[in-house]
């Protein structure tokens, strides 16, 4: 099985092979492919951090690819497109993707955005390979709870991309799990959205829109109450607060 950084499913030919040169000359991997079904069974025959999927392709939607992908994995999926319309990207976002790119994209911003979430997938590989799980001694604790003080509710796993929310094991999306390391490092400060906008997404000029959708998901799986939360809090004009 071969390992690629990046993935272009984009029917634009000549976009994707300039995509795919300019990742190169950054030691960024990455190949291409023109339509939806080549894209699925690729990632069924390869390793593939990271895809950049376009919604208009000749024989699916960019939506159904991003279904299928999200049946079984959890590798970023970042659309795009040139359908400008908030429904699209709502719906991109909603459906399990991490990010919306705007056609045409600047390649540097589209590279930053890129480099931001292998990062991420770095690091999430590398605490694995140190075992940085939970330990079987948290596991087989006397209290069967969590190794930590009384006052700590939640405790992130970056090799699992999941979240321990008293004591229950929580899966994460790459970008939901990614906002939460971000809040998480602020924790009980307010963070920014354009700190947010920068560290998670590695653009510091993004919209509100993306950011409120995965805020609102990440409520869904945290909170017991999303539409009065306890633990993300709305800074209403400056961003959010994670109170624990």
């Amino acid at each position: 099985m071969t390992h690629y950084n990046c993935l272009i499913v984009d029917d634009e030919i000549e976009l994707a092979k300039m995509t795919c040169e300019y990742f190169q000359m950054f030691d960024i991997t990455s190949v291409y492919v023109d339509n939806g079904d080549e894209a699925i069974s690729f990632i069924e025959e390869n390793d593939v951090d990271l895809v950049l999927l376009d919604i208009n392709l000749g024989d699916k939607s960019g939506f159904d690819v991003c279904r299928k992908i999200r049946e079984d994995k959890q590798i970023p999926i970042l659309f795009i497109s040139a359908r400008q319309s908030d429904d699209d990207v709502l719906i991109a976002l909603s459906i399990g993707g991490d990010d919306y790119v705007k056609k045409p994209y600047n390649l540097s911003v589209l590279l930053a955005k890129v480099k931001v979430n292998l990062k991420r997938i770095e690091q999430m590989k590398q605490a694995e390979a140190s075992g940085l799980q939970m330990t079987q001694a948290e596991d087989n604790s006397e209290t069967g709870g969590l190794d930590t003080p009384s006052s700590d509710v939640i405790k992130l796993d970056p090799a699992t991309m999941s979240v321990i929310l008293q004591n229950e094991k929580i899966s994460l999306k790459a970008k939901e799990y990614a906002l939460l390391q971000c809040l998480y490092e602020h924790k009980n400060t307010i963070v920014t959205k354009e700190t947010l906008f920068d560290e998670v997404w590695g653009d510091a000029f993004f919209s509100d829109g993306t950011l409120n959708v995965h805020i609102r998901k990440l409520r869904e799986k945290l909170e017991n109450n999303p539409n009065e939360p306890k633990l993300i809090k709305t800074i209403w004009g400056t961003g959010y607060i994670l109170e624990v």
